[in-house]
């Protein structure tokens, strides 16, 4: 009875340890099973543009706040759109407002993911590490400001991985706090700025489906493509340049092994 009663309450334990882990995944998943997350494409932002405008302009200040608190919950619930929510920022709001409302709001959504890391999972993995993970988290948390602003740069990982690793590995809250506000600023104007010209993409975009539907006739829905890639509105020498600002952010890392190596 004695190891039932324990068994219990370390199960009662680690279910409010966890619940917040939990409850983020599930949310998560059913978004995604439900296919919700498809409405976050720029197809769907093209073809309710107007609709989009003409709120917006009647409830600036609650469209302000609610664009901000929706790129939360998607960061926070790792739901894919993020690039499109930060084009969608540039286009509907002009690329500076739109750019810091997807500034704040992913800074919101990825400090909500490495505290329930931070709370849920961290203890546990300190105490099951061995002296490699134990050496690495150690090595990462004393260049944590480097390290966190080269992926927030270049996004050599996936977004969500690099919110959730931070909590895990003992990352001081302002030290990832504002890396994540820093590192994502050249990323989210880019795609802003690349936002805010979008009308004569989609207007170019519209012109070439309905030439296609033409063409085909009946049928055509199948065959006629409307879709447009968001990779594909960064110039080169715009992706050069983070990337350049990306290695900038590792130069105190190198420079420190090297003066140990010299010692």
């Amino acid at each position: 009875m004695e190891h039932i009663e324990d068994m219990t309450l370390g199960a009662a334990n680690w279910l409010k340890r966890l619940w917040p882990l939990l409850l983020l995944v599930s949310i998560g998943s059913l978004i995604v099973a439900m296919g919700w997350h498809r409405y976050l494409t720029l197809e769907h932002l093209a073809q309710n543009r107007d609709s989009l405008r003409t709120m917006i302009e009647s409830h600036y200040v609650l469209a302000l706040a609610a664009f901000t608190a929706l790129y939360a919950v998607t960061v926070a619930l790792s739901i894919p759109g993020g690039v499109v929510l930060t084009i969608a920022g540039g286009f509907l709001f002009g690329w500076l407002i739109g750019g810091v409302l997807s500034i704040v709001g992913a800074t919101i959504g990825a400090t909500a993911i490495y505290l329930v890391a931070r709370s849920a999972l961290r203890d546990v993995l300190i105490a099951k590490a061995g002296p490699r993970l134990q050496r690495f988290a150690d090595g990462f948390r004393e260049d944590a400001l480097s390290y966190l602003l080269f992926l927030r740069l270049i996004p050599v990982f996936p977004f969500w991985l690099v919110n959730l690793a931070p909590g895990l590995l003992g990352v001081p809250f302002w030290t990832y706090v504002t890396t994540t506000f820093i590192g994502i600023i050249p990323g989210t104007f880019a795609f802003a700025l690349a936002g805010n010209g979008l009308d004569s993409v989609f207007d170019a975009q519209q012109t070439s489906y309905e030439s296609c539907l033409a063409k085909v006739g009946e049928g055509g829905h199948d065959s006629c493509v409307y879709g447009i890639d968001p990779g594909a509105l960064l110039t080169t020498e715009v992706i050069v340049a983070i990337v350049a600002l990306g290695v900038v952010a590792l130069i105190p890392v190198v420079a420190k092994k090297r003066r140990r190596r010299a010692v």
